[in-house]
């Protein structure tokens, strides 16, 4: 199954970024996905199953719990591919940077320089 493929599941999306968090039980996850969901225990499993089978998470035994997690390597493969549409979005990223740098500054220059100071009040 192709990376996109994996991660075009609102929920196997939503399993990652609670194991992003760190280690989860299967039954935290769960419990998680089942409320925010509505779906089965079984399909839970399911979709963690598709997660550990393409890479994206591990999964190591606790005595009686499975514990979660996530293989980020998967995760690298899609960045990587991601590298040539960053252009797209990068410069407009940059000028938000420029322009909250700019506001912060003028707040910043409209402080006044001394909170104790009585005058202001005057």
């Amino acid at each position: 199954m192709h990376a996109f493929d994996v991660l075009g599941d609102p929920v196997r999306r939503r399993i990652l970024e609670l194991l992003a968090q760190g280690e989860l039980t299967a039954g935290g996850v769960c419990a998680v996905i089942q409320e925010e969901f509505g779906i089965s225990q079984p399909a839970v499993s399911q979709h963690l199953r598709v997660l550990r089978d393409n890479g994206f998470a591990t999964v190591r035994p606790q005595g009686a719990r499975r514990l979660y997690a996530v293989d980020p390597r998967p995760l690298r493969e899609v960045d990587e591919w991601l590298a040539g549409f960053r252009r797209f979005w990068a410069p407009a990223l940059d000028a938000l940077s420029t322009e909250l740098a700019r506001g912060r500054r003028e707040r910043r220059s409209h402080a006044p320089d001394d909170p104790t100071d009585d005058r202001r009040a005057r």
